[in-house]
């Protein structure tokens, strides 16, 4: 077997077998034949054998290469030729040289075994890469170093053309001037039939000899291998030598398909993370588009909404804002307020349900030194505190009678006196309130005046319940994950599909208030990186049971017979003849039984 000796200084010469087609000689740790010496490059040379001759070629530009006293680029090698690579010296030899000093691979390693040590090595490699460029640069180059090819090529689609993705040499340099170098004619037959291709000497192979390509690149040993996923062709990685005849066997294409198959994993994970950022950006776009300052959705009824806030935020007109618990009340207050010519100047809130009554007065006008026992001294109520700006009367449904009459007062003279004084003061602000009550049945039983309730509703905004929202309660759980994961610092990154049919199908009687402390609670106790439906409490049980329609139409005629009896104050003849039926139908919604 032909030899490499490297005559050292110092001890015995160290032997290198040369059984490869193109043997690397450098100081390098990937070259098959290291020299460690300081005056060799790291890719100094390289051994080719042609079939019938060894050629010695300079590896590194400008790397010193000297055969027998003459220094050479390239040249072709015999038995017993010196050889000097920068200060080493070297002998080689086309015979058995077996014995004690005897370095490298042993060459019965197949090609295969190599190949699936490179493919390990490559992927503990690839657990410290984390762009797709370059784990696409560091498979070809383990694909390159593997087959002994010149060069090679990552290849995309782009529509039916392949286009070139990462290019790399031997040096592991990129290639960017080397795109015209690849046979068109053996990619298309690669693109067309999704089968690997090895080409042993292209110039007087039967299927290619005659391609424009082949003949005018004077192409040697090529191999070109399809990136499949899922039975899709992502694009081809393609490899060659442009100096050597037969470089290529049947186990050198085994391990481009190995390999081939690793670049088909990375390029779907790049294809992935291109959807989910694609994804990330439209719901960041669809967000946007559906956002209405702090309020987020889109459904018909909360459009409605948006709209008259557009309209009524410039006026100081009256505004009462409806709707049940938690459905977002405050925050459409406060976008009124933004969008008003008081946006710079106090925002003030009142919760009536919260202050015993006998202080709402002293909160809401303010009280002097000495008006009751522990007024220590004069203080401005918020009235005063909202001047130029704009008052919130949260659950003003809760305001007792007697303290009504004054507000009303207040709202009409656009004054008010502290509690203890006698001097009333000028206030300038505009008052918007909110409540879940039904005002109107309020007024009807006598807890609520009648004339404060059509001063505060001049313009009302009704907030509908989430879970008549549609796909809303998607849109704003997705924001919430996200903003709370953030917050919490925990890595979940979205919902289960069975999360979403839960968040989709509950009817959340808490409305958005609810859901936030659902999502809060999941994240703060998950682990894992998916929200499911029980994290949610939302598993099966938690849904209303679904009743025969039969039973579902008799339950809303019987409530809306009653309604409507209501409403007639009693009167069963006239209710009948609103509704259309004889009044004998009446009686028998009356006679029932509520869950009869």
């Amino acid at each position: 077997m032909p030899s490499l000796k490297w005559v050292v200084k110092q001890g015995r010469p160290r032997v290198f077998p040369i059984y490869k087609k193109i043997t690397t000689v450098g100081r390098g740790a990937s070259n098959d034949v290291r020299i460690e010496d300081a005056s060799v490059a790291d890719f100094h040379a390289q051994i080719v054998f042609d079939g019938r001759d060894f050629n010695l070629a300079e590896g590194a530009k400008g790397a010193n290469v000297v055969v027998n006293g003459k220094k050479r680029r390239r040249s072709k090698i015999y038995h017993n030729d010196r050889l000097e690579l920068g200060e080493a010296e070297l002998v080689f030899s086309v015979y058995d040289e077996v014995g004690p000093g005897m370095e490298g691979e042993h060459p019965d390693v197949s090609a295969e075994l190599a190949g699936m040590h490179k493919l390990s090595e490559f992927n503990r490699h690839l657990l410290e890469i984390r762009r797709i460029p370059k784990q696409l640069e560091a498979l070809l180059d383990a694909v390159i170093e593997l087959t002994q090819a010149s060069k090679g090529f990552v290849l995309m689609l782009d529509g039916d053309e392949p286009r070139v993705t990462v290019a790399r040499g031997m040096d592991g340099q990129s290639l960017p001037t080397s795109v015209h170098s690849l046979s068109d004619s053996i990619l298309s037959r690669v693109v067309e039939t999704k089968k690997p291709v090895i080409v042993s000497d292209a110039l007087n192979d039967t299927q290619f000899s005659t391609a424009e390509s082949v003949m005018d690149l004077k192409l040697c040993s090529v191999m070109c291998a399809p990136l499949m996923a899922q039975g899709q062709l992502l694009g081809l990685i393609y490899v060659g030598n442009d100096n050597v005849v037969s470089l290529f066997e049947e186990s050198s294409l085994d391990v481009l398909t190995i390999f081939a198959g690793q670049a088909s994993l990375i390029l779907q994970n790049a294809i992935l993370l291109d959807e989910l950022r694609s994804d990330r950006d439209r719901l960041a776009d669809q967000l946007e588009e559906q956002r209405f300052g702090d309020i987020i959705g889109s459904c018909p009824s909360l459009l409605e909404v948006f709209r008259k806030v557009e309209k009524v935020a410039a006026t100081d007109i009256g505004v009462l804002i409806t709707g049940e618990t938690g459905t977002g009340k405050e925050l459409i207050a406060r976008e009124v307020h933004r969008r008003s010519s008081r946006a710079k100047k106090p925002f003030i809130v009142v919760n009536c349900g919260a202050i015993p009554e006998n202080l709402m007065e002293s909160e809401l006008f303010g009280h002097v030194r000495g008006a009751f026992t522990g007024a220590v001294a004069t203080r401005p109520g918020r009235f005063q505190l909202a001047d130029t700006g704009t008052l919130f009367l949260d659950e003003i449904g809760e305001m007792p009678l007697t303290l009504q009459v004054k507000l009303l007062r207040a709202l009409q003279e656009r004054e008010v006196m502290k509690v203890g004084d006698a001097k009333p003061e000028k206030v300038d602000i505009r008052v918007v309130a909110a409540t879940n009550r039904d005002l109107e049945l309020e007024v009807k039983e006598g807890r609520f005046r009648e004339d404060l309730f059509y001063r505060l509703n001049v313009i009302n905004l009704h907030l509908p319940p989430l879970r008549d929202r549609g796909d809303d309660v998607l849109v704003l759980a997705r924001f919430l994950l996200k903003n709370y994961a953030a917050e919490f610092g925990v890595k979940v990154k979205g919902f289960t599909p069975g999360a979403l049919a839960g968040l989709r199908r509950y009817s959340w009687p808490g409305n958005v208030r609810q859901l936030q402390n659902r999502i809060k609670k999941a994240l703060v106790l998950a682990d894992k990186t998916m929200v499911g439906a029980e994290d949610l409490e939302l598993a099966e049980g938690a849904f209303e049971s679904i009743v025969p329609l039969t039973e579902a139409r008799e339950d809303f005629t019987r409530k809306y017979i009653l309604e409507i009896l209501d409403r007639n104050g009693g009167n069963r003849t006239k209710t009948a003849r609103d509704l259309g039926v004889d009044p004998r139908t009446i009686f028998r919604y009356l006679e029932r039984e509520p869950d009869a």
